[in-house]
């Protein structure tokens, strides 16, 4: 058929379905004015309900209710967050390289040469020690956490342990394990995806993501005390900038006054919210509990409780224990050369089948 033509036939099908809209909403011939009113009222009702009708017929069955209407009106938000949180994550990785290398110049610029010229010769050495050593591994375990893979399930295995299956990858899930939207893969022990890794927190990489938090944390810590006499200097040299005539500081003085102001800020604020995060995942390990499992193992508490049994964390083997297993504790020499120190060994385990607590104190427990 010839664009012309087709062209044609869609105008001549447009107005023969408005002559029969029309047609449908005109009153019968020989009704009085008031029967019209009626017969339109009527007809417009039926119309209505027929709309209604076939609107849910596109979206309704006995399984919906609220919160899938809910789930369905903000699937477009969804999508938007995923994306951009897959595209920012670039962005968080370059900010964080950032601030870390201008605080490390800071230090390099201004702190450690005060503390040179005015510390005696033990805290010189405390400070180049501890300075060193919070920085190596603050660097050390932020490129693992954002470097090594979460761990997936395999692929390639026919018998698999799964306890589900997943409805976007179509494949087994093994326990602890869950799917996320932004990577859109299934990672083992998912814990969360971190924007500022850019990549998953799961099983294999949790303890970098645990240990880069605790130190980036002891880091801040350490620069805020380290600094806040020079700070305190700073800005009282820096409201002096006011006074007339100003007081004559040389461009490296006013760079260094701002630079530890900068310094002290940054810290002292990233201190107080990675810190805050780091007790949170703290309170999970001794639980044994990823991020995600916190808020399935609350829902399965409260549906149990209401049954009059008490829910038990199969994956909790006590604090000890799980801080071990955590960081891979086999000995004791492992907390100086695996904890205190950077190491490489593996998590214990596959990520795929785990230790289970089964033993019930309580004859009511579940």
């Amino acid at each position: 058929m010839r664009m012309g033509s087709s062209w044609r036939w869609q105008v001549s099908r447009a107005m023969r379905l408005a002559l029969r809209w029309c047609r449908l909403c005109r009153p019968q011939k020989g009704g009085r004015g008031g029967g019209s009113k009626l017969w339109i009222s009527g007809k417009m009702s039926e119309l209505w309900i027929y709309s209604k009708l076939l609107l849910k017929s596109l979206y309704y069955n006995s399984l919906n209710n609220f919160d899938t209407l809910l789930d369905c009106a903000f699937e477009p938000v969804y999508w938007i967050v995923d994306n951009v949180t897959r595209w920012f994550g670039v962005v968080f990785v370059c900010l964080v390289i950032l601030l870390t290398t201008s605080v490390v110049v800071i230090v390099y610029l201004f702190v450690l040469p005060t503390i040179f010229s005015t510390y005696p010769v033990h805290w010189i050495v405390w400070h180049l020690c501890c300075g060193h050593w919070l920085l190596i591994m603050v660097v050390f375990h932020y490129y693992k956490a954002t470097t090594t893979s979460p761990g997936h399930p395999p692929k390639d295995k026919i018998h698999l342990p799964s306890v589900s299956i997943c409805k976007k990858c179509i494949t087994p899930k093994p326990p602890r394990t869950h799917h996320c939207s932004i990577c859109n893969v299934c990672v083992l022990k998912m814990d969360h995806h971190c924007p500022w890794l850019n990549n998953c927190v799961g099983h294999f990489n949790h303890r970098y993501f645990f240990s880069f938090c605790l130190y980036m944390t002891l880091g801040c810590i350490y620069c805020s005390i380290s600094s806040r006499l020079l700070f305190l200097e700073a800005y009282s040299a820096i409201e002096s900038y006011s006074q007339t005539p100003p007081p004559e500081y040389t461009f490296r003085e006013t760079t260094g006054h701002k630079s530890i102001i900068f310094l002290w800020v940054l810290t002292s604020s990233v201190a107080v919210a990675l810190g805050g995060l780091t007790l949170w995942h703290s309170m999970l390990i001794s639980r044994g509990e990823t991020s995600v499992e916190r808020h399935i193992n609350r829902k399965e508490t409260k549906r149990l409780s209401e049954k009059g049994k008490m829910f038990r964390n199969p994956h909790h083997h006590g604090k000890a224990n799980n801080w071990k297993a955590l960081f891979g504790v086999e000995k004791k020499s492992h907390w100086f050369t695996r904890v205190l120190l950077p190491s490489t060994h593996l998590p214990g385990g596959n990520g795929i089948t785990w230790d289970l607590i089964f033993t019930r104190r309580d004859p009511m427990a579940i």
